[in-house]
C-alpha cells in the first residue's frame, strides 16, 4: 500500500508542477517587480486608526444627540399645557395614515379622522433603503393609544419644534440616519419622514419596548418576579399572570438579570434557574416556557415569596447587574402586608424597590398591595384584563428613571446599544441614546420634577462602520471585529443573522462567532476590560462553506474605542502581514492589460471572472458576473483607473493581476494538452480579484464564487500547505452526481508563496480541475501492482501474488477521503456518483472505524443565526385558534362578563401579542415580519478534521464473524487519506453511523450554561438612588372601569363571528407629559 501511496503522491505532484504553474507564477511576479510595491500591515497602527475613525464617526452622532436632548427639554419647559386642545389644532404627518386610509376598517376611516394629517411626497434614498421626505418629521403612535387624547395632542404640540433641530443636525452632518425621539407617552417622532412599515396583521410597535429606549430610560436591573399561584388564582387570572410575566420579561435587556418564582405556602423557581441569570434571549425563552407550567393550588403566602426574592437579590456570589434592585409581585390580592419581612431585609435603606400587580377582576381590598409598593419606593398597578398588560408591565421604567432625572447633568451620558434590526428597514444598526428630562416645576420653590420625558436616539448603520475598516489589504482570511461589554459582536465577518426580529437585539457572542478556545476567552476578557493587547495563537477555524475545520495561526490585536463601551480587534494570518499594491503608472501597459478583460480575448487567454467589488461609485452592481464585467468594461471606457470616483488601489491591482494571469496562460497553459492528464480546466485566482479559468469552455461549468475572498477553495489553500482537494458538494437530499459530458470535476488548488526581500506573502492560488471519471480509472491503475505496460493480473485470497485496487475491486474497497471526511475517489464504479458525500453515508462502518482510530477528530458547535420553518400550530380541536372557551360557571359569574369579554376582544385585536403557548401565534407573525414564514433557531454543526495519526495504520473492524481488515495512510503534501479495506461481507457492522449534516437543536443546556456564565461587565454608570426622590406617587387603580353593556355587546359580536371594531384607548399616561405634574 505504501508503494501505491507514493505513486499517487507522485502523480498528483507531477500534474500540479506541470499545469499548476506555481513556480512559473513566482517567476512572473518577480519579472514584473517594477509594477508593484510590497506594503506592510502594521496591526497596532491599523487597529488604532480604525478605532479612532469609529470614535470620530460616533462622536459626530453624540453632538447631534446632545443638541436634540437640550432642545427637547427647552421646548417642553416652555410649552403651555392646553386642556382644551383638539385634534384639528395639530398639523403633523401620521406615519401610519397611508396604511390606515388603505384599510377600510381602520379606526380613523371609520370615525373620519379629525386630525390635520399632512400628505407628503417622498423620494427614494439609498442611504435609508427607503423613500423619505427631508422637510418633515413623521409621527408613530402605538395602536393601543388613542391619538386624540389630551395627553397625546399636547405631546404632538411641543415636539413639533424638534423638526427644525432634526433638519439643522442633518445640515451639519449629512451622514446622519434616523433621528428619533421616543416619548414616555408612547409617541415616536422621527426624521426624515417616511411612511410606517405597515405589518400584515396588528401593529404592536411601541417605542417604549424597543431595546434602545429601555437602555436609555433606566440603569441596569436585578429583578425577581414572584407569582402568586395559590388556589384562588385560577382560570383567566392565572392566564393573565402568565402573559404579564412574559411581557415583563420583554422589558429586560442583556444588561439586566432576572429570576422568576411562583409561591403559595412555599416559593420555588419556575425554571431550572436557581439564581439571577442574564436576561438574554435564550434565558428569557426558558422562563416563558416555564411559566406556562404554573398550576394554582394551596394558600397565599406572601412571606415565602418575598423572603425568596430578597434572598435572591442578596446573593453576591453570582454575576449580576449590581444596580437597580426590584421585586415584581403578581397576585390576585391578599391581606398580609409582611411588614416583618421588609423590616428584616429592606428597611431603613429601602435599596430594593417593590412593585405590586393586582391581576384579574375581584373584590379584594387592594390596600395591602398599595402599602407594600408605597413603603418600598415602588408602584402599585392593576391588570384587570389583557388590555392593561402591556402598558402596566412597562410603566415601572418611569419609577426607575427618577434617580436619573434627579441626577441631572451627571446622568446625561450617551450610551450605545447592542446590535439590533431597525424597524424602518435600515438593517442592522447600533443606536446612541440620551435621556430627556422634564425640567418643569409647578412654581417657585417647588420640588424638581423627577419624570423622564423620553429618550433621544440616533442610528448608526453597521455598514457605515464597516466602511471605516480596511477591505482588501488584510487578505482573504484577515478581518476586523468589535465587541461590547457583554462580549457580543457588532462587527464580525460571521455576523450574518438569517432572520431578524426587530423585537429582539442581535446578540451573537464573540465565542459563538468563532470556535471557542481558552486563548479567545482571554482575548475577549481583555477587550471587555478595555485593555490593549496582542497575541499570536493556534486556533481552529471553519471553512467558508462550513464543511471543513483547519488548524491555523492567527495574530490578534485589540484596542478600546474611546468614549464608547466597544472594543476593536484585528485578526491577521502571518502570511497577510504584507500585501501587493500595484503601481501601473504606464498607461500603455494599463490599456494592454485591460484588453485581457475583454470577452473577445477569452477564447485564446481563458475566461476571466472579476470579483464584484466597489471599484467605482458609478459602477452598477450585478449578481451575474458576465453582466457585471460588461458594466465594468463600459465604465472603464469612460473613466481611467486613476479617476477620483474610483478606488485606485482596487482598480490597479485588478488590472495588474489580469496581466499577470495572462502571462501564466502564455508561459504554461496554452501549450499543454489538458486531455493528456484528464484535466477539465486549470485556473488561477488572485487577491486582486481575478479568477482566470482555462480553457474558455470550462467557464460554463465553473461554480466557484467569483470573489476569491468568498471562495472556500481560495481561503483554505492560503491556510494549508500542499495540494487541497475539493470534491463537488453534494446534499444527501439531492440526487447523485450525473457523470454526463465529462463536466463533473474535483478541484485541486495550492497557494503561491512569494518571498521578496525577506518578506513573505501569498497573493494567489492556482490549481486544476480533475475529470472525475477519468481520474477514478487512473486511481485504480495507480493503486495496483502493474506498471503502465503490464496487463492486470487478478490475484485471489489463496494465490501468492498481492491483491490490488484494480483487478480485485470485487474484494477490496479503495478510496481517497479528504480531511473533512468527504469521498474524493473510489475504485468502485457504483460509488462515483457519491463523490462529495460524507463518507459515513457511503460506508458508515469504515468511517466509524477511522474516527475511533483517531484518523479523524470531531468538532461540534452551534449556529445561533440559522433560520427554520415555523413549527405547525398545536391542535386546538374545533375551537378557533387560541380563543378562550368559557365554562358554565364562567357564564354565571358577573365578573367573567367584565373581564373575559374584554380579554376575548383584545385577543382578537392583539392577536399573537405574547407567549405563543397561549395564543398559538408567534409575536413576529402579528407584526407581519418575515418570521411569520421563517424564525430564528439554533442549528448544531458537526465537522471532522484530521486527527493525530500521520503514519500508516492497520486495524481490524471486529464484527464477530464478519470482521474487516483495513489499512489507512495520509498522502503527503495533500489533504487526502488513502484507505484500503476489505469489502463488508454482511451487515451486522452497520450499527454506528457518524452524522455530519447540520441538525436542528435547542443549543447547549441553558441550565448548565448559567452555572458558568461568560465574563461580562455592565455599563459604567448606575443611577438607582437619589436622596431627594419623592416616592409619594406610588400607584393607582384602574382609571377607567370598563362598561358592562359595551363589553357584553362586544363579546356577543365575537361569539357570533362578527369582526369587532377597535375602540379608542382612553386610558393615557397623563402624568409624564403635563408640565404641571
Amino acid at each position: 500500500m505504501q508503494h501505491w501511496a507514493r505513486r499517487l503522491e507522485q502523480e498528483i505532484d507531477g500534474v500540479m508542477r506541470i499545469f499548476g504553474g506555481v513556480q512559473q507564477l513566482r517567476e512572473i511576479y518577480k519579472d514584473n517587480r517594477n509594477l508593484f510595491e510590497v506594503q506592510e500591515n502594521e496591526p497596532q497602527k491599523l487597529v488604532e486608526k480604525v478605532a479612532g475613525d469609529i470614535e470620530s464617526l460616533l462622536d459626530r452622532k453624540v453632538q447631534a444627540l446632545k443638541r436634540l436632548a437640550d432642545a427637547a427639554e427647552t421646548f417642553q419647559k416652555a410649552h403651555r399645557w392646553q386642556d382644551n386642545i383638539k385634534e384639528e389644532d395639530i398639523m403633523y404627518y401620521d406615519a401610519k395614515a397611508d396604511a390606515e386610509l388603505d384599510d377600510p376598517e381602520s379606526e380613523d376611516v371609520e370615525r373620519g379622522s379629525k386630525s390635520s394629517t399632512l400628505r407628503l411626497d417622498f423620494i427614494e434614498d439609498p442611504n435609508f433603503k427607503n423613500k423619505v421626505n427631508y422637510s418633515y418629521t413623521a409621527v408613530q403612535i402605538p395602536t393601543d393609544i388613542y391619538k386624540g387624547s389630551t395627553v397625546i395632542l399636547n405631546e404632538l404640540n411641543w415636539t413639533e419644534a424638534l423638526e427644525n433641530v432634526f433638519i439643522e443636525n442633518r445640515r451639519q452632518d449629512p451622514t446622519l440616519l434616523w433621528q428619533v425621539f421616543g416619548s414616555a407617552t408612547g409617541v415616536t417622532r422621527y426624521y426624515p419622514a417616511t411612511s410606517w412599515r405597515a405589518p400584515k396583521k396588528i401593529d404592536l410597535y411601541d417605542v417604549r419596548r424597543r431595546p434602545w429606549y429601555i437602555q436609555g430610560a433606566s440603569s441596569p436591573k436585578d429583578m425577581v418576579i414572584i407569582v402568586d399561584v395559590s388556589g384562588s388564582v385560577s382560570g383567566l387570572t392565572l392566564k393573565l399572570m402568565k402573559t404579564s410575566v412574559c411581557e415583563m420579561l420583554d422589558t429586560l435587556s442583556d444588561d439586566d438579570f432576572v429570576n422568576v418564582a411562583s409561591f403559595n405556602e412555599k416559593a420555588q423557581p419556575v425554571s431550572c434557574f436557581t439564581h439571577l441569570v442574564q436576561a438574554n434571549v435564550r434565558n428569557k425563552k426558558v422562563f416563558k416556557e416555564a411559566v406556562q407550567g404554573m398550576v394554582a393550588k394551596g394558600t397565599t403566602g406572601y412571606k415565602a415569596g418575598f423572603e425568596y426574592a430578597f434572598d435572591q437579590l442578596q446573593n453576591s456570589n453570582i454575576t449580576r447587574a449590581n444596580c437597580n434592585k426590584m421585586i415584581m409581585m403578581f397576585t390576585d390580592g391578599g391581606e398580609d402586608r409582611v411588614q416583618d419581612v421588609f423590616e428584616k431585609y429592606n428597611w431603613p435603606n429601602r435599596t430594593v424597590r417593590v412593585f405590586t400587580f393586582s391581576v384579574g377582576q375581584h373584590n379584594y381590598d387592594v390596600t395591602p398591595l398599595q402599602w407594600m409598593a408605597c413603603t418600598n419606593k415602588g408602584y402599585y398597578f392593576e391588570i384587570p384584563s389583557i388590555g392593561a398588560i402591556r402598558i402596566n408591565t412597562q410603566e415601572y421604567l418611569d419609577v426607575l428613571g427618577r434617580p436619573m432625572v434627579l441626577a441631572g447633568k451627571e446622568a446625561k451620558q450617551v450610551q450605545w446599544t447592542n446590535v439590533y434590526e431597525d424597524a424602518l428597514g435600515l438593517g442592522l444598526v447600533v443606536t446612541g441614546t440620551l435621556p430627556v428630562f422634564n425640567l418643569t416645576q409647578d412654581g417657585p420653590g417647588e420640588k424638581k420634577n423627577q419624570l423622564i420625558l423620553g429618550v433621544m436616539g440616533i442610528d448608526v448603520a453597521l455598514n457605515d462602520i464597516k466602511r471605516l475598516t480596511p477591505n482588501y489589504t488584510l487578505g482573504a482570511n484577515g478581518y476586523v471585529f468589535a465587541i461590547d461589554l457583554n462580549g457580543y459582536v457588532l462587527l464580525h465577518p460571521n455576523l450574518k443573522p438569517q432572520t431578524t426580529n426587530f423585537r429582539e437585539p442581535v446578540t451573537l457572542d464573540f465565542l459563538d462567532a468563532e470556535l471557542e478556545d481558552e486563548n479567545k476567552e482571554e482575548i475577549r476578557r481583555s477587550m471587555i476590560d478595555g485593555s490593549k493587547g496582542h497575541r499570536q495563537i493556534r486556533t481552529l477555524v471553519k471553512s467558508l462553506d462550513e464543511r471543513y475545520i483547519d488548524e491555523v495561526t492567527r495574530n490578534y490585536t485589540w484596542v478600546p474605542i474611546r468614549s464608547t463601551n466597544y472594543s476593536l480587534g484585528l485578526v491577521l494570518p502571518p502570511y497577510s502581514t504584507f500585501y501587493l499594491q500595484a503601481n501601473l503608472s504606464d498607461q500603455i501597459l494599463q490599456v494592454k492589460y485591460f484588453e485581457f478583460l475583454l470577452p473577445s480575448s477569452f477564447e485564446s487567454e481563458g475566461h476571466v471572472f472579476i470579483a464584484p467589488r466597489e471599484y467605482c461609485k458609478d459602477l452598477n452592481a450585478s449578481d451575474n458576473n458576465t453582466e457585471f464585467l460588461k458594466n465594468f468594461i463600459e465604465l472603464m471606457e469612460k473613466v481611467t483607473p486613476d479617476s477620483k470616483q474610483c478606488n485606485n488601489f482596487l482598480l490597479h491591482n485588478l488590472i495588474l493581476d489580469t496581466g499577470i494571469t495572462q502571462q501564466l496562460v502564455e508561459r504554461v497553459w496554452r501549450d499543454q494538452d489538458l486531455n493528456t492528464y484528464s484535466l477539465l480546466a486549470v485556473f488561477a485566482a488572485t487577491d486582486g480579484g481575478i479568477t482566470r479559468v482555462f480553457p474558455n469552455k470550462a467557464a460554463e461549468d465553473w461554480t466557484e464564487n467569483p470573489e476569491p475572498f468568498n471562495a472556500s477553495f481560495y481561503r483554505r489553500s492560503l491556510d494549508n500547505h500542499g495540494y487541497i482537494f475539493k470534491p463537488p458538494h453534494q446534499d444527501t437530499l439531492l440526487r447523485p452526481l450525473e457523470l454526463e459530458n465529462d463536466t463533473v470535476g474535483v478541484l485541486v488548488s495550492t497557494a503561491v508563496e512569494l518571498s521578496l526581500s525577506g518578506r513573505t506573502l501569498r497573493p494567489a492560488v492556482v490549481g486544476v480541475k480533475l475529470d472525475l471519471e477519468a481520474w477514478a480509472e487512473k486511481f485504480k491503475v495507480l493503486a495496483s501492482n502493474r506498471t503502465h505496460q503490464d496487463q492486470p493480473q487478478k490475484c485471489g485470497p489463496s494465490s501468492h501474488c498481492e491483491m490490488d485496487c484494480e483487478v480485485n475491486n470485487e474484494d477490496l474497497l479503495c478510496v481517497l477521503i479528504d480531511d473533512g471526511g468527504f469521498l474524493v475517489l473510489s475504485n468502485q464504479n457504483h460509488q462515483w456518483d457519491q463523490v462529495g458525500r460524507f463518507f459515513s453515508e457511503v460506508d458508515a462502518n469504515l468511517m466509524l472505524a477511522l474516527y475511533n482510530n483517531s484518523f479523524y477528530t470531531r468538532k461540534e458547535s452551534y449556529d445561533y443565526q440559522a433560520a427554520c420553518a415555523p413549527q405547525p400550530p398545536g391542535n386546538l380541536g374545533a375551537a378557533p385558534r387560541g380563543v378562550f372557551v368559557p365554562t358554565v360557571a364562567d357564564f354565571l359569574n358577573l365578573a367573567w362578563w367584565t373581564s373575559a369579554a374584554a380579554w376575548s376582544l383584545f385577543q382578537q385585536l392583539l392577536y399573537g401579542l405574547v407567549c405563543h403557548s397561549w395564543f398559538q401565534a408567534d409575536p413576529a407573525e402579528a407584526e407581519g415580519s418575515p418570521e411569520a414564514r421563517e424564525s430564528s433557531c439554533v442549528m448544531k454543526q458537526t465537522q471532522y478534521y484530521f486527527g493525530s495519526v500521520n503514519a500508516s495504520y492497520n486495524a481490524i473492524i471486529d464484527c464477530g464473524n464478519c470482521s474487516r481488515l483495513f489499512h489507512a495512510q495520509r498522502l503527503s503534501n495533500t489533504n487526502l487519506l488513502f484507505v484500503v479495506a476489505e469489502k463488508p461481507l454482511c451487515s451486522q457492522c452497520e450499527a454506528g453511523r457518524l452524522l455530519q449534516k447540520e441538525t436542528h437543536s435547542d443549543g447547549p443546556e441553558q441550565c448548565e450554561l448559567v452555572q458558568r456564565p461568560r465574563y461580562r461587565r455592565g455599563p459604567h454608570i448606575c443611577f438607582d438612588y437619589n436622596a431627594t426622590e419623592d416616592t409619594s406617587d406610588c400607584g393607582r387603580g384602574a382609571s377607567f372601569p370598563p362598561s358592562l353593556g359595551v363589553l357584553v355587546s362586544l363579546q356577543l359580536l365575537l361569539l357570533l363571528g362578527l369582526p369587532p371594531r377597535p375602540q379608542p384607548q382612553v386610558r393615557a399616561r397623563a402624568r409624564a407629559a403635563s408640565p404641571r405634574l
